[in-house]
């Protein structure tokens, strides 16, 4: 049985959330408040440490319950929307935070990476930074000295270690960092969403070097990020949180699935209290999806057709012009597969009304089965009139007879797509390729 490095029972932290008071409005209540004031203030020091009433309306529940185990040589995502308490499990965990219940026990030295230059001193070069983080994590000198050119190379930062911390750019900051706590041998190796900091070839160099440290040297990585697609390819577990619990431990695709089921949008798919960007000439109301005989569905079988209507207002309809509407549809991960345009199609949207529903029909939908998400925006001209920032719908797509052949095409790894494609073979005669008479078979 694999060894266990960490093991979480029933975690739980609570927070006090600052309530304002009103001040008095008469010189009789005021002197009324102080002479009270110390029995008021010895009150408000208990109730921030005493949790009597845990459905209170100032009390928040950051983690409740949370419970697992993780084995030597995993690397485990924890994903889930922001405030589903992912940051303040992974604080638990590195002993920055205590628990208000529950317990944790860890069997290894622990290496965090929370923040933008996490144990870094501002006012120190960056050499001497490096052997005070080691130092910090309970590194000898010689094991410093042994892994600082290592450590260094990965950074990329060769020109500017002498130059005080505080000098250097986010980015820079953060691949010193990572660089620090990824060769210095924790058995655990905590990473809270600081990548995202680093650029596109540095986030890669930093994945590969998580790879290689859990499945090469047998350490544990906890992997905290919105981005799916490095969480599906780097992590072997995922646990989704969500408001605080877990609501799903497994393999990545499931806990990915879970994850987008937790924070699908509205109900009957209601846009009118999203996050949205645009001037708002006209707005995006409610989004739906059908098949093509008008019966609401957010299933389409592979070569299938499936229809989206989002229904709109515009408050000032004849003063649009050069209106325009598309639709894109991203993978679960987050990744762009397609975007179409209404001009594209030559569809005119000059003549919208107060209100109405602009439709979109795609007919033989060559996806591979999944789920997909499905993103709207409108246009006036080069004017940005509505876009929500979060998908508006999620399309699942099952198996189907694409090819018309009674069989159902072979699932294919990392290809989206599905071709229709016309094959021919030619057979040539081995003389007619003008090979020496030696060569010929």
């Amino acid at each position: 049985m694999s060894e266990t490095v960490i093991s979480a029972k029933n975690l739980s932290k609570c927070y006090r959330l600052g309530i304002r008071e009103n001040p008095r409005e008469t010189l009789v209540g005021s002197a009324i408040d102080f002479i009270k004031s110390p029995l008021a203030n010895y009150n408000r020091l208990r109730r921030l440490t005493q949790f009597d009433d845990e459905d209170s309306d100032d009390i928040l529940w950051a983690l409740r319950d949370v419970s697992f185990e993780l084995k030597r040589g995993e690397v485990v995502g924890f994903i889930g929307r922001n405030g589903a308490g992912k940051s303040t499990l992974l604080k638990i965990l590195s002993r920055i935070a205590e628990p208000t219940r529950g317990g944790v026990d860890i069997y290894g030295r622990l290496s965090s990476l929370l923040e933008v230059g996490t144990g870094f001193h501002p006012e120190l070069t960056g050499r001497e930074n490096v052997y005070l983080n080691g130092t910090i994590l309970g590194m000898k000198r010689k094991e410093i000295d042994r892994k600082f050119d290592e450590i260094v190379a990965f950074s990329g930062v060769e020109k500017f270690l002498e130059t005080p911390v505080k000098r250097y750019s986010s980015g820079m900051a953060v691949r010193l960092a990572f660089a620090v706590a990824a060769h210095l041998d924790p058995e655990i190796l905590v990473i809270d969403e600081v990548l995202a900091v680093g650029d596109a070839h540095f986030q890669q160099k930093s994945i590969g070097k998580m790879q290689e440290v859990s499945r090469g040297e047998g350490r544990t990585v906890l992997f905290v990020s919105h981005n799916m697609a490095a969480v599906e390819m780097l992590c072997t577990r995922v646990i989704v949180m969500d408001k605080g619990r877990m609501i799903f431990d497994g393999d990545p695709k499931p806990a990915i699935q879970a994850y987008l089921k937790a924070n699908m949008i509205r109900p009957a798919g209601e846009l009118v209290s999203v996050r949205r960007q645009g001037d708002g000439q006209f707005r995006f109301t409610t989004f739906f999806m059908t098949d093509p005989a008008g019966q609401n569905t957010e299933v389409v079988q592979g070569g299938g057709s499936i229809v989206f209507h989002v229904r709109y207002e515009a408050p000032n309809p004849q003063a649009l012009q050069s209106v325009d509407v598309s639709f894109e549809i991203y993978t679960a991960t987050g990744d762009r597969l397609a975007i179409v345009w209404a001009s594209d199609e030559g569809t005119n949207l000059e003549e919208l009304g107060v209100e109405g529903t602009i439709s979109c029909r795609f007919d033989n939908l060559p996806l591979k089965p999944g789920r997909y998400q499905i993103r709207v925006s409108g246009h006036c001209g080069y004017t940005l009139a509505d876009e929500p920032v979060d998908p508006v719908g999620i399309l699942e797509v099952e198996v189907g007879d694409y090819y018309r052949n009674g069989r159902t095409p072979r699932d294919t790894t990392n290809a989206p797509f599905l071709m229709r494609t016309a094959w021919s073979v030619t057979p040539q005669q081995t003389n007619d390729l003008n090979l020496p008479q030696s060569l010929a078979l």
